[in-house]
């Protein structure tokens, strides 16, 4: 099985390119997607608004707050089978001066497919020229090696079997929203939890956190899955990282995935606006040798229960 990956790695800038420059690159180029793919639901913008504030910012001369990040989806149509592969992107602000963030998903991939799809695609990223824009050569690329992943999963397993040791990367994410209350929200997480191998918790109610671990990848995947299409109040606050385990399940603190419901104070009306008791979360932390991510998700030092 071959795939096109290897290119020669272009020099870099020496100094970052103003925030205007990058900017007005970006937005050319987000133009230019959308005249690529005028379908419905074809390129779908994470918020709608955000390119309209990229454009507010650079009519006011940078005057104005520095305007979030451009993120969409475009969805990929295989010619060859009846697939698609949404490719989800994110633009960091000095982005083409630096590569973009993305992902590749696919229902017609299984998980060792997408895997494999998302780190060639990355290595390719990675060779094209920083400074000059590079999303639609990654759509590209994906569109002329996509048939080497689908249908093509006994060669890799094959591989894997050969290996004496897999050594994988384990991800802990941290996730913070303003809150978590719909059922059916709630139900998306903890079954794409269940789906991806991943242990941690869901606290509900306000505010929300979610904590992910397993395989990096995997958390990945479920980070960019729970994102879109338009879940606004949520990121992620910080991240673990432990390289090459031989064992992802010695380095769970966590292990299962739980929703987390403690007793709450506040407006129990219509709005459901009440907030989670902070000080029984804190114990649970602590119970799973996390109170230190107490501060980084709040702000503020954590106090327990006397």
């Amino acid at each position: 099985m071959s795939r096109q990956v290897t290119g020669t790695q272009a020099p870099r800038r020496e100094t970052p390119a103003p925030l205007q420059e990058t900017l007005e690159l970006q937005l050319s180029e987000v133009e230019m997607l959308q005249s690529m793919f005028p379908g419905d639901g074809e390129l779908t913008l994470e918020d709608a608004n955000a390119v309209n504030r990229v454009k507010r910012y650079l009519e006011s001369c940078c005057e104005v707050a520095t305007p979030s990040r451009i993120e969409f989806a475009v969805v990929l149509s295989v010619a060859e089978r009846p697939v698609k592969i949404v490719l989800h992107v994110c633009l960091p602000h000095q982005y083409p001066n630096v590569a973009p963030e993305l992902f590749a998903r696919s229902a017609a991939l299984d998980r060792l497919q997408q895997r494999q799809l998302n780190e060639d695609l990355i290595s390719f990223v990675n060779t094209c020229e920083r400074g000059e824009l590079c999303i639609s050569l990654a759509i590209q690329w994906i569109q002329d090696n996509c048939q080497y992943y689908i249908g093509n999963v006994k060669p890799a397993l094959e591989m894997t079997q050969k290996s004496p040791e897999i050594r994988e990367t384990f991800y802990r994410m941290w996730i913070y929203s303003h809150h978590i209350y719909r059922h059916e929200l709630r139900k998306k997480i903890l079954d794409l939890a269940k789906k991806l191998g991943l242990t941690g918790f869901c606290l509900t109610g306000k505010p929300g956190v979610i904590c992910i671990e397993g395989v990096k990848q995997d958390c990945e995947e479920f980070w960019h899955t729970i994102r879109y299409p338009n879940w606004k109040h949520i990121s992620c606050k910080h991240t673990e990282t432990i390289p090459e385990v031989s064992s992802i399940e010695e380095c769970r603190v966590f292990k299962t995935f739980e929703e987390l419901i403690f007793e709450a104070h506040g407006d129990y009306g219509l709005r459901n606006d009440y907030h989670m008791d902070l000080g029984q979360f804190l114990e649970y932390l602590k119970e799973h040798k996390s109170e230190h991510v107490f501060h980084i998700l709040f702000g503020i030092e954590g106090r327990s229960h006397s």
